[in-house]
């Protein structure tokens, strides 16, 4: 009996069964869908109300201004806003995938709500045609809608969330089309949106960003007056001009179906039912007709909004919100009259054994090799199901016959068991989600926990998180936010123990992204007491920046030890605090102090030099300005004269007040003093000789350049004034003045006196500069004779060379000179026959 009352709510539609439960009844007051613009979300989604402007219409002890109202599925309220938008009519209005309310009126304007009514600023624009032109109509789908102007110009945007409008192809056409249907891109080749559009002739033009194509010329008969895009993109259901409904590829290149209906005059609307009927709705009737067979009438008193979905279609009426879909193949096989399928069987022997028939067993022994598909039929049929009872009963016989199969999977059962008690909490009237298996499958769960927690369901959304083993963090963020958003007349204090309470629920939880939302909303102290007990510093320190805690937030830097965070931090109180304050706050924190020195060194000189100053480090600034003196130098205008030396050197005479006025830099000091006594003279020299060649060279190197260039007296004024001693002194001019390769004052130089530092040097400079003839003169002047004979060597004069080294009486010596005049066998003997002769004397 139980089959025959859920079979006798089906109807058949060629030999396919369909039925039409009712999800709810409505108990929405003041709503008449006859004077009413309506949109309804997808997925169980909530419906959209708003009095129709372009009906006149009589007002029922109601405003005569408009209202925007939100209700869920199952009529319970949501929210409401007044209507006071310009902009002229509302054309058109839909939910987006993410669902935002989009409203699009006359002049183009798109403004779009949320679930709670809230307007999402900012308000978009279609375009400046669409201003001057008027919107006619729009058609929408998931993320974008396409719009067509009183001018019969296209413009789409193709996804709000990035919202751009863009201008299609001029389809060329003088009167407005009768209907328009959209190609979704993803289901295009070009992957951009196709738009078609049912004209007068027998074709449709397919209008896309590049161009416009008319499609469907000899086969259609005449223009098409509605038409729809079934949910892949592969057919177009279409109603023609004779009363025809006609299906088609959407290429308009083939036809599936042409059948004849019972009306010429075009329904108000045309939706598919899944993928395996179309329904059409007049007046006081709606019409679903298949492949074959005779259509399914269903007549009704009262408007309806059809509002289809993967698996089938809701139908809104005022007083009822019904589902209308095809029956599953596993409930048909056990609910069909007379069937006798196992799964069928399965069923009838749990009725048998709840009343303890023997007949139980008989059955179930007739259904042995087939158990497990009859037990899977049950498990699924389950799941289409809406009825809570039957549920239960049909996985009652699934569990039921579980137990006589051995090679069933165990967990199906509880998967099944986990998504209906998912699917019932949603489906009560309280909460108005009506899904069902197959849309929440491809809904995703986490999807559906995200529309629970914007209609402001968080206590359920947190139970399914939790059943599921999903994270809760996002389910918890939303209600901390939503709480302090509502909670404006609770104490801080009061409100933070509130929160504490549940955050603490979810480990690792953002602390710091619910204390910038009390921030945003005036909240400051509970901010500051929230981002407490955050735990990461990187999310932690620059919201503490943010609310104005900056000393609290260099201290939990420091504390970390991140020096991306300290530097942060220290930027920002740089910019807020006046200078002496800045100082003050650096100062007592040794770790920020040398990084902010760290780079101030390399940025902002004159700010750290404020900064030494302030903290008596005088010997520091000095450093600065000796520095600074350097980066003048590398200026090639801080010689010849110009203005920037005088600059440079009142740099470094700072630097030496400054070092001479700590008794631990004295060596810096005199150093400073000498420095700027050499820029003095060398600057003195450039200008006298108009050669850029002193400044910043050492002391030796003027002097030997003074030299080279012959000026004496000059170089005889820097080795006066730097008390160069006098060994440095010969040094340098010896070998200056064979630089110059001036011989006769080298020589002249040589016998002025006795040089403090010997002849030797005299002649390296002179093997140097490649004249051995000039230091033949000096070589016999040198005491050493070892020094003597290697001299002698190096210009080539064995026999000299190995006179010099039998007076030295070295053998090792001998040695050496002999390798030296090793391709020289008349020398090599001569040192051989010294060494013999050593050697025998020795012995």
């Amino acid at each position: 009996m139980a089959n025959v009352s859920v079979a006798a709510e089906w109807q058949l539609l060629y030999n396919r069964y369909y039925r039409k439960p009712e999800l709810y009844p409505m108990p929405w007051k003041h709503v008449d869908l006859s004077r009413t613009k309506v949109a309804a979300a997808p997925f169980g989604g909530p419906v959209a109300v708003i009095r129709d402007d372009s009906k006149i219409v009589q007002l029922h002890a109601e405003s005569a201004l408009r209202k925007l109202r939100l209700f869920s599925s199952s009529g319970r309220p949501l929210a409401d806003a007044v209507w006071r938008h310009s902009g002229g009519r509302l054309v058109a209005m839909a939910w987006t995938d993410d669902l935002t309310l989009l409203c699009v009126v006359q002049d183009g304007t798109v403004y779009r709500y949320d679930v709670r009514a809230n307007l999402v600023e900012p308000s978009l624009s279609l375009g400046k045609e669409c201003f001057e032109d008027n919107v006619a109509d729009c058609t929408f789908w998931g993320n974008g809608l396409v719009c067509i102007t009183e001018a019969n110009q296209l413009f789409c945007i193709a996804d709000f969330r990035n919202p751009r409008a863009v201008k299609l192809a001029d389809p060329g056409i003088e009167e407005m089309p009768h209907c328009m249907a959209v190609i979704e891109p993803q289901y295009t080749v070009s992957g951009n949106v196709g738009v078609l559009l049912g004209v007068d002739d027998a074709a449709v033009l397919a209008v896309e960003e590049d161009g416009v194509q008319r499609l469907g010329e000899g086969l259609l008969r005449g223009p098409l007056q509605k038409m729809v895009v079934s949910r892949d993109g592969k057919w177009l259901a279409s109603f023609t001009h004779d009363g025809r409904l006609l299906v088609t590829t959407s290429d308009l290149t083939g036809v599936i179906i042409e059948r004849e209906c019972e009306s010429a005059l075009p329904p108000q609307q045309i939706a598919w039912c899944g993928m395996d009927a179309v329904l059409l709705y007049w007046d006081d009737m709606l019409l679903m007709m298949g492949p074959d067979g005779d259509p399914v009438h269903y007549l009704y008193d009262e408007p309806i909004i059809l509002i289809p979905e993967c698996d089938g279609v809701r139908i809104l009426s005022n007083t009822s919100m019904e589902f209308l879909q095809r029956v599953p193949d596993s409930t048909v096989s056990i609910f069909t009259i007379g069937s006798t399928s196992p799964s069928a069987l399965l069923y009838d022997a749990l009725d048998h054994f709840d009343r303890r028939s023997a007949k139980a067993d008989e059955n179930l022994r007739l259904i042995r090799s087939s158990l497990p598909e009859a037990v899977e039929a049950s498990v699924d049929a389950a799941g289409h199901e809406f009825d809570v009872s039957r549920q239960q009963t049909l996985l009652r016989a699934a569990s039921y016959g579980q137990a006589f199969c051995s090679n069933f999977q165990r967990d199906r059962i509880q998967e099944m068991c986990k998504i209906l008690r998912v699917l019932n909490a949603v489906r009560s009237p309280e909460i108005g989600i009506p899904l069902s298996i197959q849309q929440y499958k491809l809904l995703t769960p986490s999807v559906l926990i995200g529309r629970l927690i914007n209609a402001h369901q968080h206590l359920l959304a947190l139970r399914i998180s939790e059943y599921l083993g999903m994270n809760q963090e996002v389910v918890i963020m939303h209600w901390a936010c939503s709480k302090i958003t509502a909670s404006l007349a609770i104490p801080d204090a009061t409100l933070l123990e509130i929160l504490l309470d549940k955050l603490k629920l979810c480990k690792g939880i953002s602390y710091a992204a619910v204390a910038a939302h009390a921030d945003k909303n005036g909240r400051r102290k509970l901010a500051a007491l929230l981002v407490e007990h955050e735990p990461r510093s990187s999310k932690q320190v620059p919201l503490l920046l943010s609310i104005g805690e900056e000393d609290i937030a260099l201290m939990k830097a420091i504390e970390c030890g991140d020096t991306d965070l300290v530097y942060l931090v220290l930027f920002h109180i740089w910019q807020t605090r006046q200078p002496l304050e800045f100082f003050g706050t650096m100062q007592v924190r040794p770790l920020a102090r040398d990084l902010f020195i760290a780079y101030a060194r390399c940025y902002k000189h004159e700010f750290l030099k404020d900064f030494f100053l302030s903290t008596g480090q005088l010997q520091d600034v000095a450093f600065l300005l000796w520095k600074e003196s350097w980066e003048f130098g590398k200026n090639p205008m801080a010689s010849k004269g110009s203005p920037l030396h005088g600059p440079r050197i009142k740099l470094i005479e700072k630097a030496q007040s400054l070092f001479a006025e700590t008794k631990e830099h004295f060596f810096e000091s005199k150093a400073a003093e000498e420095h700027v006594k050499l820029l003095r003279i060398q600057h003195e020299l450039e200008v006298t000789t108009k050669q850029a060649i002193f400044v910043d060279s050492s002391i030796s190197d003027t002097i030997r350049t003074c030299i080279v260039l012959g000026n004496h007296r000059a170089a005889m004024k820097v080795k006066t004034e730097f008390k160069v001693s006098e060994k440095r002194w010969y040094w340098l001019k010896v070998f200056a003045l064979a630089t110059i390769k001036d011989w006769v004052a080298l020589e002249k130089f040589s016998k002025e006196k006795k040089p403090p530092i010997g002849y030797r040097p005299f002649v390296e400079a002179c093997i140097e500069a490649d004249e051995k003839g000039e230091a033949i003169k000096y070589i016999p002047k040198l005491a050493d004779p070892r020094e003597k004979a290697e001299s002698y060597a190096r210009i080539g004069m064995a026999k000299e060379a190995a006179d010099a080294a039998s007076q030295a009486k070295d053998g090792e010596l001998l040695g050496r000179l002999k390798l030296t005049f090793a391709q020289n066998a008349a020398a090599s003997s001569i040192f051989d026959t010294l060494r013999d002769r050593l050697s025998f004397q020795g012995a």
